[in-house]
């Protein structure tokens, strides 16, 4: 796989993991992991859909954003480790893990870290993806397809811009971080025996979603002995892009019970 050409750097803690802190006394801190080929800015705007004193906090990936010039991740660790090691002070004390299609196998790895360090989080909220013991049922095989096939793949998923995609400049600097996230995918797997957490769980996906099929999310169960729930919305992978109102009730109701704000 071919990596960012630029010579690596030790990123600042705040280039990989955003710290959305609302207003008034912190409650909650709720870590957002995005989705293959994914970046922290297009998660921003939940800051308006969270109550005001919920800290939102997103982690950032290498190759994109302000980490664009370190080399491209490898493989689950390199998208996980860093946003472990830049958590801010305090965050751990209450904290809601939360991704969304690869981004739930990366918030899986972190809530495993963090409960090795004796830092676990209240529940981790996986969305539109499959369980980590389970091979992945639709890898894109990102080194076999040219960049017209990745696109096009890219677009029958949704969740990006199409106007970014189709802009020949905007492609040539997204396109090798969602090749390289897309190929971590492809191939990770956790042993069933290790696939395990201490903190309740739960998932949420669309019920036309192709890559993780509803009658699927149910498997996440597996991974823990403590609460679990699942929820089935409309749409397909990026459900919640059409189901706002909808998804923070869920997701309020993990946060903490209070009301998510208007939406």
């Amino acid at each position: 796989m071919s990596h960012d050409p630029y010579p690596a750097f030790t990123p600042a803690p705040d280039d990989v993991v955003w710290d959305l802190p609302g207003e008034g006394p912190r409650r909650t801190s709720l870590l957002v992991l995005p989705h293959a080929g994914g970046n922290a800015h297009a998660y921003s705007e939940w800051r308006s859909h969270l109550p005001a004193d919920v800290r939102l906090l997103i982690g950032q990936y290498p190759g994109r954003g302000a980490r664009f010039a370190e080399d491209l991740p490898r493989d689950i660790a390199d998208l996980a480790g860093p946003v472990v090691a830049a958590l801010p002070a305090g965050s751990t004390d209450d904290l809601v893990v939360l991704g969304h299609s690869m981004g739930s196998l990366v918030a899986f790895e972190v809530v495993r870290a963090l409960e090795a360090a004796g830092r676990g989080p209240r529940a981790l909220v996986a969305s539109a993806c499959r369980a980590p013991f389970l091979a992945n049922p639709c890898a894109v095989y990102p080194e076999r397809l040219s960049d017209d096939e990745l696109v096009a793949a890219i677009k029958e998923r949704g969740g990006t811009d199409d106007g970014i995609l189709d802009e020949p400049e905007l492609r040539e600097i997204i396109l090798p971080s969602i090749r390289a996230d897309f190929a971590i995918d492809d191939v990770y797997r956790c042993e069933e025996s290790a696939a395990r957490v201490s903190c309740p769980v739960t998932v949420i996906g669309g019920d036309a979603d192709p890559v993780a099929p509803a009658a699927s999310l149910g498997r996440w169960s597996r991974i823990t002995d403590a609460a679990f729930s699942s929820h089935v919305l409309p749409g397909g992978h990026f459900y919640f892009q059409q189901q706002l109102p909808e998804f923070f009730a869920v997701l309020g109701s993990v946060v903490g019970g209070h009301a998510a704000a208007s939406v």
